[in-house]
């Protein structure tokens, strides 16, 4: 009997939800279906095309409403749910959906992602379809105007720098024919000569090893590079100075390491190391060239007993031509491109350069680099072996 109950209500309750789906489909085929509203439909391909915009794209509605936003336009904070958050932008987009012109402007966005930073947009704004909606185009420009920043930097300072020791040399020449009756004279101002000719020449060398590698390439034919050989030669380029101010140059540390690169970007950067730690260390001194395995890198550290950095200056000592002291720097022959050099040079092997320093303590800087083969490993050069088999 219980089950007979059971089976009653079990159909009681099929028909009672088959009536409610009869009544209630009439009023669903009644809802209005958002396709039919013509303002709220894109125009064939518009969305395929938006999908594949490296910009930021968005589609606004005749009621400002967001119908169509690109992820590059809701990551730089342009897009959040259906409204367009630029208020430049939005009436931008109303005097175009009233005329029907389409306009380009600039406008900066303030964001708060790594501290406050602004990032410069270049807008295209034009009219879309004839429901009146209307199509933005956003073009972020942040990164080409900090190139186009760091380029005019750049010639408004090889121009300066070009400029003083021709100057000088110009000035020296015309001095040494006023004075061509005054052997003593002549000396002095040829020697002063030789020295910006010299400094001149530095600084054209410079230029074109910075240009070499500052684009960030990798080097393009890597070989081994036995460390031992890099700081030998580089010591060696430095030894003539540093014997003048009494410095004496010291090597310490593993030897045998090996690293991935071009043996004389390694050498121009170091040496570019050891001739900083020799220009701004006191007479009587030593600079200390040390090299030690760190697992998958060799570490090369220059440190100095110098006058050290200041610590709101160490964040920019790798600048193109920055100088802690200009003065000083101009006094020792430096061009302001060393240090520049040691961080592109770094870069394009796959390392970083770093600097420890503190004022009246001296500095140490060190480059990493990639290991040959993987692992920093010491391999003993084929001389010794030669000599430990005698």
């Amino acid at each position: 009997m219980s089950e007979i109950v059971a089976s009653l209500a079990a159909l009681a309750g099929f028909v009672v939800g088959a009536i409610a789906m009869v009544a209630v489909r009439p009023r669903d085929k009644k809802r209005p279906d958002p396709t039919d509203n013509p303002e709220s439909v894109l125009p064939q391909g518009v969305a395929s095309v938006l999908a594949v915009l490296p910009s930021s794209a968005v589609v606004l509605g005749r009621d400002d409403r967001v119908l169509r936003a690109s992820s590059a336009a809701r990551a730089f904070g342009l897009v959040k749910g259906d409204h367009l958050m630029a208020a430049e932008l939005l009436a931008l987009a109303r005097q175009v959906r009233r005329d029907g012109e389409i306009r380009e402007s600039e406008f900066e966005v303030a964001r708060h992602k790594f501290g406050m930073e602004v990032t410069t947009f270049a807008v295209r704004v034009a009219p879309l379809g004839t429901h009146g909606q209307v199509l933005v185009l956003a073009e972020d420009q942040t990164e080409r105007r900090r190139v186009e920043a760091v380029r005019r930097d750049f010639v408004a300072n090889v121009s300066h720098e070009l400029k003083t020791p021709v100057g000088a040399l110009s000035l020296l020449a015309e001095t040494i024919q006023d004075a061509s009756d005054d052997p003593v004279a002549v000396d002095r101002f040829a020697g002063r000569m030789q020295h910006e000719a010299a400094r001149l020449t530095y600084l054209v060398q410079d230029l074109i090893t910075l240009s070499r590698i500052q684009g960030g390439e990798p080097i393009p034919t890597p070989s081994c590079v036995p460390v031992d050989e890099v700081v030998h030669e580089a010591m060696d380029r430095c030894n003539t100075k540093a014997s003048s101010k009494e410095i004496a140059l010291v090597t310490g540390g593993t030897e045998g390491l090996q690293v991935w690169g071009d043996d004389e970007l390694l050498v121009t950067a170091l040496r570019n190391l050891i001739d900083n730690a020799v220009a701004y260390s006191p007479e009587n001194t030593r600079v200390v060239v040390s090299t030690r395995p760190a697992g998958d890198t060799v570490e090369v550290s220059v440190s100095d007993q110098g006058i050290g950095i200041p610590e709101s200056s160490q964040e920019r000592i790798f600048e193109r031509f920055f100088r802690v002291d200009a003065a000083r720097s101009r006094a020792t022959g430096g061009t302001g491109l060393g240090l520049a050099i040691v961080k592109h040079v770094a870069v394009a092997h796959g390392g970083e350069v770093t600097v420890w320093s503190k004022e009246g303590s001296g500095s140490t800087f060190t480059l990493r680099l990639p290991a040959f083969g993987g692992t920093a490993i010491a391999v003993p050069s084929t001389t010794k072996s030669l000599e430990a088999a005698k």
